[in-house]
């Protein structure tokens, strides 16, 4: 009898997109296909995409070079190339990588299994769905069947699409109307995930708190969302991404402040404090609009965390706009920011303006510049944590070998000493000793509990 054939996925992009792989894993899983040791021994080789930034696309065909060497060694290597960019790019892909033997764009990924038999019978092939099956997209059972990188939290979509037409980005076009899922699925899959030993649940959607506007045809049900995950046993920690300040109404802070299962941590992309640019973005609100709606949410919430998105150098951006972008994040005072440098992305509007691109220096300076203003903002609301008792979840062993990794309810990255009670999954008291802008350091005072799951296969992220 012949050994099953093997599987490798990597990943690239947003949460969303590991959420995709790791269900993907599942149904490879149960087409009788196993997880490879390492992707260098893969029979199977999936790139799971992203378009967002232009570094996914240069990820994307280094990776494409190296498996075109491993693919003329041994012509058996099936390569799948699926997700966003495939969505979208599906031609330039087969164009500059004709050695790949399926192209499945995001609404199909899950028929890779299917079309990898095909391709072995006609050769390589590309199938694009144009456009989600409402009644397919709401219908995740298969999320179920992931195999997850993390067994004791999980993931869980309940929206695809996106309704927004910010500028600069490209994921309503490759992802669609937003398409919310039932609110009892959701809560029944919660149910069934924490039966599993899962004690965090991360909700997704590109836009989660308009989460059931497109059910109910008038207000969101993100607030009854967040309260009926909240009230599942078992579920110890709620977290979501990404919302959208716009959407941001009282009864979701009311609905994060009253369900204790939900972290007091909240990722708010602002992405530029210049009202010009913003309007530019087409992001629907303005400067203080976001900074009153932020303080509505630090004034219900407990202990909040708040992160954000920044995006440096969008075309057209001025000293004064850029000015205004310091101004703002000083003021917000985040505990941490993602901040990206504009890339043009093929279709949308900002990818026009050619003639407005910030010279690539002016873009440097001003990045490094408004680093400075995040990290001493994070280190200062790191500081302020220094000799409390924080409940810290692990998650497994840190960079260093003496050390274990874990995160707070609030988000924040915390190391302490390794020692063998303290394995992934594991909740400790930890008393925090030490700040730095990106994570904090401490010692466990106790365990409050041993982990409630089984290990199970890992998969690569970029």
């Amino acid at each position: 009898m012949s050994a099953p054939r093997t599987f490798a996925i990597r990943t690239f992009g947003c949460q969303m997109n590991e959420h995709d792989s790791e269900r993907l894993a599942g149904r490879l899983a149960a087409e009788g296909l196993v997880p490879a040791r390492d992707a260098a021994s893969a029979d199977v080789v999936v790139l799971n995409t992203c378009t967002i930034r232009e570094n996914a696309d240069l990820k994307l065909f280094s990776a494409l070079g190296h498996l075109k060497a491993r693919k003329a060694q041994n012509p058996d290597l099936q390569i799948v190339v699926g997700g966003c960019l495939a969505q979208h790019e599906r031609e330039r892909i087969r164009e500059r990588a004709a050695w790949v033997d399926v192209v499945v764009g995001t609404h199909n990924l899950l028929e890779a299994p299917a079309l990898l038999e095909r391709a072995r019978l006609e050769g390589p092939l590309v199938s694009i769905v144009e456009a989600p099956d409402p009644a397919a997209a709401r219908d995740q059972v298969p999320a179920l069947a992931a195999v997850r990188d993390v067994p004791w939290a999980a993931w869980m979509t309940i929206q695809t699409g996106c309704d927004n037409s910010c500028s600069y980005c490209i994921v309503p076009d490759v992802r669609g109307r937003e398409i919310s899922r039932p609110l009892e699925d959701l809560v029944a899959e919660a149910e069934v995930l924490a039966g599993r030993g899962v004690t965090e649940i991360t909700l997704l959607g590109q836009n989660v708190n308009s989460y059931g506007r497109d059910l109910t045809r008038r207000g969101t049900l993100f607030g009854p969302l967040l309260r009926a995950v909240g009230a599942v046993e078992g579920i110890e920690r709620i977290r979501f991404t990404s919302p959208h300040p716009k959407d941001l109404r009282p009864d979701i802070v009311a609905a994060m402040a009253e369900t204790p299962a939900v972290c007091p941590q909240l990722h708010l992309p602002l992405q530029s404090g210049s009202d010009a640019v913003l309007r530019a973005m087409r992001r629907g609100y303005r400067a203080q609009r976001y900074l009153e709606r932020l303080a509505v949410a630090r004034a219900g919430i407990p202990d909040l965390a708040v992160t954000t998105d920044l995006i440096v150098g969008y075309p057209g951006e001025t000293d004064a706009d850029f000015d205004a972008t310091l101004a703002v994040v000083a003021e917000a005072h985040y505990d941490g920011a993602y901040t990206f440098v504009f890339s043009p992305r093929a279709g949308t509007r900002a990818a026009a303006l050619v003639d407005q691109f910030v010279p690539a220096p002016v873009v440097h300076e001003r990045f490094e510049r408004l680093k400075e203003v995040v990290d001493r903002s994070a280190l200062a609301r790191h500081a302020a944590r220094v000799g409390r008792l924080e409940e810290v979840l692990l998650e497994g062993p840190g960079k260093r070998p003496d050390q274990v990794s874990g995160r707070t309810r609030q988000g924040k990255l915390v190391h302490v000493p390794a020692s063998e009670e303290l394995t992934g999954g594991t909740l400790a008291e930890v008393r925090i000793d030490r700040a730095a802008p990106y994570y904090l350091t401490g010692t466990v005072t106790r365990v409050l509990r041993g982990p409630r799951h089984r290990r199970r296969i890992a998969l690569s992220v970029s």
